[in-house]
């Protein structure tokens, strides 16, 4: 499905999402497919990815393969053993979680390049100490009487937000310099 075009391409190594500042981090993910999913958008969108284990799977699981594809091999992603090895060892910046239980919406939000946006379990979300650990937290606004979002959706549009914001898509953008369309396919044409 062709979702737009672009001006140029969003291809790029792993190394080039290492220098841009902004971050996913999966707080012990629990479906492999949504982390699967996670990690491609981070490798096609040049933003790194952190996994705080433990996952609720084996992380060589066929299922985050198969979501992940290729895109797997391009994603600059970094796994720390607990919760409390991210706290030690990450980036510098502030750490925005999303969650349903947010006052703020995430459009309402004006984000830093260094931000990490934080994604809790699938089936649980985050526990209260992580909660208290986070610099903001902030929702996606949703019709009443409906618990959530696909953590991977989510994700999606809050990181979109946040690149506008701060520029930062078009950082990957100009340093490829090619042109490509965005699609849900990868036999999409343009």
């Amino acid at each position: 499905m062709f979702l737009g075009a672009c001006n140029h391409s969003l291809q790029h190594a792993p190394e080039t999402a290492a220098r841009l500042a902004m971050r996913l981090a999966l707080f012990e993910p629990d479906i492999p497919q949504n982390a699967g999913a996670l990690i491609r958008l981070g490798a096609c969108l040049g933003v790194p990815v952190d996994i705080v284990e433990p996952c609720g799977f084996v992380f060589s699981d066929r299922h985050l393969r198969r979501t992940g594809m290729d895109y797997l091999d391009h994603a600059a992603l970094r796994r720390y053993d607990s919760w409390q090895a991210y706290r030690r060892e990450r980036p510098q910046g502030r750490l925005v979680l999303l969650t349903t239980q947010a006052p703020l919406c995430y459009q309402d939000f004006a984000f830093a390049p260094d931000d990490a946006l934080l994604l809790g379990r699938e089936s649980a979300g985050v526990p209260e100490e992580v909660h208290a650990a986070c610099d903001a937290r902030v929702r996606v606004p949703m019709r009443a009487g409906l618990r959530s979002l696909n953590v991977a959706l989510a994700a999606a549009m809050v990181l979109g937000e946040a690149l506008r914001q701060t520029g930062l898509l078009g950082a990957v953008v100009e340093e490829s310099g090619q042109t490509a369309a965005i699609s849900g396919d990868d036999d999409a044409r343009g």
